[in-house]
């Protein structure tokens, strides 16, 4: 009997050591204390609501909600659109239906009445069509009311003036995604938003994600979703996972590889919203960090607050979803608190 106690003791003593071991071995848990209390403080930047989640691995390993929004609730993303549309221009390379060094002018015509037939898809991805781009965003909003269709917006967008040479000059703006957004109109015959709702979002889950114009008008691949925290996140672990979603192969990892090539360099940018000053961009995204031309960190902020990010150094996507307009002082904003989570996570690239 006294064997059986000293025994059991032994094992009592062993166990905390056996525990210790297992947490040296696997890591720590990630302590989000100081994240939690940034974001307090961070409240009259950010607003009294938004939604802040982080994944990692297989699964979501930290979640925040703040006031009235949660993770499903559905909000504008403005930005945050041109990097769904850039994916769905990559499943038709994936699917030989397109080239990225393919002349928009195949399929836009309009644009050889103007001498503009040079323009590439991957320009129109990255910014570089050189198309003249002049207008603040309320004067841009405007202007878009009239159309009824993309097609009108983009055969407009051809008889405007060229402010210099294709592929060597970053304008940050819509014209190049609503371009894309209209080749794919005409390859597939479908509507862009329902082309988009059937090839991607709707394989990804992504059920309350819409780019739908509701009052009418031309759909707006650059800017015109509409999403949940919950289902923009779908589409961010999608990327990080080499294009798998439950299995499924929804882009090719070759397509996530050229959507993490580096397209810009700081000379060629003319111009970029405050909030994202600084960065090079790649195709939808901008490259918060790189090496060698690749970039390990992808983000593509919204001007209403939506802030998503995918680091595929440290293996992980960041998602803030925030209901005010994104103001230039939350750029900083959005950089500290990246700062907080790599801390959490390994330094080194995976």
């Amino acid at each position: 009997m006294s064997r059986f106690i000293r025994s059991g003791c032994m094992n009592v003593i062993l166990l905390p050591f056996f525990l210790l071991f297992l947490q040296s071995a696997f890591g720590q848990s990630p302590d989000w204390t100081t994240l939690d209390a940034q974001l307090e403080s961070r409240q009259k930047m950010l607003g009294n609501d938004f939604v802040v989640m982080i994944w990692k691995g297989d699964s979501l390993v930290y979640k925040r909600e703040k006031g009235s929004f949660n993770a499903k609730t559905q909000a504008p993303v403005a930005s945050c659109s041109k990097w769904l549309t850039a994916a769905l221009v990559m499943q038709f390379v994936d699917e030989g239906k397109l080239r990225l060094d393919e002349n928009v002018s195949r399929y836009i015509p309009e644009l050889n009445k103007y001498f503009k037939g040079y323009i590439t898809v991957g320009d129109c991805l990255s910014h570089l069509t050189g198309i003249d781009d002049e207008g603040g965003f309320l004067k841009k909003m405007m202007q878009r009311k009239k159309f009824n269709t993309l097609e009108e917006e983009v055969n407009s967008f051809a008889a405007r003036d060229i402010r210099a040479n294709r592929g060597t000059d970053f304008w940050y703006g819509n014209i190049g995604l609503n371009l894309a957004g209209r080749v794919l109109e005409v390859v597939s015959k479908r509507k862009f938003d329902v082309l988009i709702r059937t090839k991607l979002l709707l394989p990804l889950g992504m059920r309350k994600t819409s780019f739908t114009n509701l009052e009418g008008g031309a759909v707006n691949p650059s800017g015109g979703a509409v999403s949940t925290a919950e289902d923009y996140m779908k589409f961010l672990v999608m990327l990080l996972n080499k294009g798998k979603h439950n299995g499924v192969q929804i882009l090719s990892e070759n397509a996530i590889d050229e959507l993490r090539k580096v397209r810009t360099t700081p000379a060629m940018i003319k111009y970029a919203p405050k909030a994202a000053q600084g960065y090079n961009y790649a195709s939808g995204a901008w490259v918060v960090e790189e090496k060698e031309g690749v970039a390990t960190s992808l983000a593509s902020p919204g001007l209403f607050g939506t802030w998503p990010m995918v680091d595929y150094c440290r293996g992980y996507a960041y998602l803030i979803f925030v209901k005010n307009l994104l103001g230039e002082e939350r750029a900083d904003i959005h950089r500290q608190l990246k700062q907080l989570i790599d801390d959490q996570f390994s330094a080194g690239c995976q």
